[in-house]
């Protein structure tokens, strides 16, 4: 149908410029304004360490590698034969119906398929001391998760299908500005449903740490309602805190391991971080461009699959199309959060004026992650969301100056006054 095709042609645009002109305009390109010299790896590891850490993530890339290039293999085996079409088939029900549990066949195929390199990937972690979880509560993460990727896939594809079958001609319009507002209802709403499925969360008691991260949120003008400590001990050792939702509802989450094991100076150069990415709203701008890409990818979709979309026995290539479309835009992905992390970096060392912290916070995290100093370039190129360790230590010395908060109701600055 041409007026289909003409839509999505012009979704598929529109999404696209849309991405581009918000990466343009919302992405820190030159966070740091010079060259950053990463440190020498000799300079911050000893030689055992560097041993460890290149031992470990050279059995985690390839387990790591190998679960995705057979999940890829597996949603392209029942997206592009007969094999997907037979499965749906098969299945009972209204069509609605027939939609959920194609998208729950398919998915559990691919879990399985993929169970033995998770498998592997958790036992290298127990041996590495990088995780305390037992195998009953690491299943239960498995199944809770994967029943979160079925229900919000298969209401994604609903739409699709509903879409596609009553209004044929401009579906892909109609479905990319669902999806682009489901994208942005997701991230308001994914703190308040999701992360209680896996973790639990208490009060940081009050004491010298909470006050100090109050304040910093104060300087920095990142309104939070609470400071939260988050049970990560369960399943990992690794230090990490964030700062989660969105205005009035903005909580400092830290995880127990953080509160308990490090340094406060080294705790309160992370909480810099995660405001640093508060107060330019990156969260926010993660969602704006993952809505435009939403509807450009809705476009592409319409290009591909045409009317055939409102055939529940499409979903498998549908799941096998976003597979392939999640691997080939991974590098951009990664690249944008490098350089989003990297500006919360400077920030945090702005914030706390204390760079002896900020090293020796990364190299504790190193350390506790077991994370490879100097990971292969096309590894850090495509997955890499952070910069690597060394780079984040180069940036001691490097960052620029940044101006000065507005002003507060006193009429100063809110991190001079």
């Amino acid at each position: 149908m041409k007026s289909q095709r003409r839509t999505a042609v012009l979704v598929a645009v529109v999404g696209a410029v849309a991405f581009v002109a918000l990466a343009w305009w919302l992405v820190p390109w030159d966070p740091v304004g010079r060259p950053v010299v990463p440190a020498r790896a000799e300079d911050v590891f000893t030689a055992a360490e560097l041993s460890r850490a290149e031992s470990f993530s050279r059995w985690a890339r390839a387990w790591g590698w190998g679960g995705l290039a057979v999940s890829v293999a597996v949603a392209c085996w029942l997206g592009f034969t007969v094999a997907g079409e037979r499965l749906v088939e098969r299945l009972p029900g209204p069509r609605w119906v027939v939609v959920v549990l194609a998208v729950a066949a398919c998915e559990l195929v691919g879990r399985v398929a993929t169970l033995p390199f998770a498998v592997a990937y958790q036992r290298l972690r127990l041996e590495v001391g990088l995780s305390r979880q037992s195998w009953g509560g690491w299943l239960r993460d498995v199944v809770v998760s994967q029943l979160v990727v079925i229900v919000v896939t298969a209401l994604a594809l609903l739409v699709v299908v509903a879409a596609a079958s009553r209004w044929r001609g401009v579906w892909p319009a109609v479905v990319g500005v669902a999806l682009a507002g489901f994208v942005v209802l997701a991230s308001f709403v994914y703190p308040l449903l999701v992360e209680p499925l896996f973790n639990r969360f208490t009060p940081l008691p009050a004491g010298p740490l909470r006050s100090e991260v109050l304040a910093l949120a104060d300087r920095e003008g990142v309104q939070v309602e609470d400071v939260l400590v988050a049970d990560a001990s369960r399943r990992t050792t690794s230090l990490n805190a964030y700062v989660s939702g969105f205005g009035e509802t903005r909580r400092v989450v830290l995880y127990d391991t953080l509160v308990e094991d490090a340094p406060r100076e080294q705790a309160l150069s992370v909480v810099a971080h995660e405001l640093a990415h508060a107060r330019y709203d990156d969260p926010l701008r993660g969602t704006l461009l993952g809505a435009a890409g939403a509807l450009a990818g809705v476009g592409l979709l319409g290009l591909l699959l045409g009317g055939s979309a409102a055939d529940p026995r499409r979903v498998p290539r549908v799941l096998a199309l976003l597979a392939i479309a999640m691997l080939v835009t991974s590098p951009v992905e990664s690249g944008i959060s490098r350089v989003i992390e990297t500006r919360a970096d400077v920030e945090a060392l702005a914030a706390t004026g204390d760079p002896e912290a900020f090293v020796d916070l990364h190299r504790r995290l190193a350390l506790r992650s077991v994370a490879d100093p100097s990971p292969p370039r096309w590894s850090q190129w495509f997955f890499g969301t952070h910069p690597t360790v060394l780079e984040r230590i180069g940036l001691v010395g490097r960052a620029t100056s940044r101006p000065c908060l507005p002003a507060s109701r006193s009429g100063r600055c809110r991190r001079c006054r």
